[in-house]
């Protein structure tokens, strides 16, 4: 064999098994790729994030294409940074004196954490994150910033409480009690977020702590007044006259017995109930007529309350913090008794069947029911009644279709005053119809349906027409 084609073989050879290799290559299975994740999830989002120099809040909202989920999870970030914002209350602060069992201390608390927001400024949105279905947002403070801002307000608020607290020692000191209560309470709302705190400051020369100072003089102020009501006991029937009730209240000081004059005061029922007209003002004598122009109760003892108005200084956007210390307060008051009398009723009725006297009188012995669970007493005898309410009822037939048979009920219902033969109370109740299989039956059905309405529609409106 000669050496070229020796060199041809072994050049196909080689050539041959390249191929192989390649083909080999070509068909076996690709190597597995490495996933690389275009969206990983934040740090912040796994482990909240613990830093001693900020407040931190996360917030979530879903994207359920119902809401505006990145709105709610920046207000759910907001109130989780929040919550880390915790009020101490100072054992030397007024909350603490005033509050041994700490209950009162724990609505402030409640009420203050809502309003921590509003003072919150320069909060920072650090990061974000999102996925298909969610939204998260990563929300912290700096908690030395906080503290500047919070400083700032409580400054301001000190000086504006401090300048109430001055005011309201010049009126006290020249005799102007009620000026100096509200020189009080509007000091005591200049500083109402601080009362958890014992603010000291100088005045007049001594070491005080404000917020203790201003509760504890006007509780020394009011405790100088004194309520009285004349007459004190009286007796009333429950249906009062057109004019209604009066009872003179009277406010003084205790020492001097000097009147006290414009000071506001407010009446309500503490026993019973009905209507009393609520807000009044002392004239210059330190009087004023207190008016009650309804009983509603049936109760035979019922009582009247008069009290300094303590809302009329708070003002009427008054903060739930104002409400909740003015209820810790001990204020003058003063309670008027009623002896109240049942009013007497004669009854009379006709209700008849067809023109035929009925031996069941229902609705009128339903409407006698009905006055003496109300606090009425009735009677026989016309000398000794007030009133004379009237019953006048019957039924008709109607057509007959079948072998049902109509019929229908018309009665009159009046309430007269016997003193004066004036009708207060009128109603009619118009051809109520039944139907059943003979005309006895169908009237009584006329007369049950009557009943409901008298029951649900007519006889609310009695008695409140009777108690005008």
């Amino acid at each position: 064999m000669n050496k070229a084609l020796i060199q041809r073989k072994t050049f196909n050879l080689y050539s041959l098994t390249c191929a192989l290799v390649l083909l080999l290559i070509g068909c076996s299975p690709s190597l597995p790729k490495t996933k690389t994740d275009s969206n990983p999830q934040p740090g912040w989002l796994a482990s909240k994030p613990a830093d001693n120099n900020y407040y931190v809040g996360i917030g979530h909202g879903t994207k359920d294409g119902a809401n505006n989920y990145i709105q709610e999870a920046k207000k759910s970030a907001l109130e989780d940074l929040v919550s880390q914002i915790k009020v101490e209350v100072s054992s030397m602060s007024v909350l603490s004196q005033i509050d041994e069992n700490k209950e009162f201390q724990q609505k402030y608390q409640q009420i203050i954490q809502t309003k921590v927001k509003d003072d919150i400024q320069d909060f920072e949105q650090e990061d974000s994150w999102q996925d298909e279905k969610n939204y998260w947002v990563y929300y912290r403070l700096s908690k030395q910033r906080y503290k500047d801002i919070k400083d700032g307000l409580r400054r301001d608020a000190v000086t504006s409480a401090l300048d109430f607290f001055t005011k309201a020692k010049v009126s006290e000191r020249n005799g102007d009690m009620v000026q100096a209560l509200g020189f009080y309470f509007q000091g005591f709302r200049a500083i109402e977020k601080y009362l958890a705190e014992p603010i000291r400051i100088q005045f007049e020369g001594n070491d005080i702590l404000l917020t203790n100072e201003i509760y504890a003089n006007l509780e020394l102020l009011l405790d100088k007044i004194q309520l009285t009501a004349t007459p004190s006991e009286m007796a009333v029937n429950r249906r009062i006259s057109g004019s209604g009730l009066t009872v003179t209240a009277k406010a003084f000081l205790k020492e001097s017995n000097k009147p006290v004059a414009d000071l506001p005061l407010t009446a309500a029922f503490e026993k019973g109930s009905g209507n009393v007209f609520p807000d009044y003002k002392t004239d210059d004598s330190g009087q004023t007529k207190i008016l009650v122009t309804k009983i509603g109760a049936k109760d035979l003892d019922q009582t009247v309350g008069v009290k300094v108005n303590l809302l009329f200084f708070l003002g009427p956007d008054s903060s739930n913090i104002c409400l909740l210390m003015a209820q810790k307060m001990t204020v003058p008051q003063v309670s008027i008794l009623l002896n109240v009398q049942r009013p007497v009723v004669l009854v009379s009725s006709t209700e008849r069947n067809f023109g035929i006297d009925k031996a069941n009188q229902q609705l009128t012995n339903r409407l006698k029911n009905f006055l003496t669970n109300s606090g009425f007493e009735i009677t026989d005898d016309r000398a000794k009644a007030e009133l004379w309410m009237d019953v006048n009822a019957d039924s008709e037939k109607g057509s007959v279709s079948g072998s049902i048979y109509i019929t229908y009920v018309t009665a009159i219902i009046r309430v007269i005053t016997l003193k004066d033969n004036k009708e207060i109370y009128s109603t009619t109740l118009d051809r109520i119809k039944g139907y059943s299989l003979d005309y006895e039956r169908s009237s009584q059905e006329s007369y049950d349906k009557s009943m409901s309405i008298l029951e649900k529609e007519k006889m609310p409106q009695l008695l409140d027409a009777i108690l005008q």
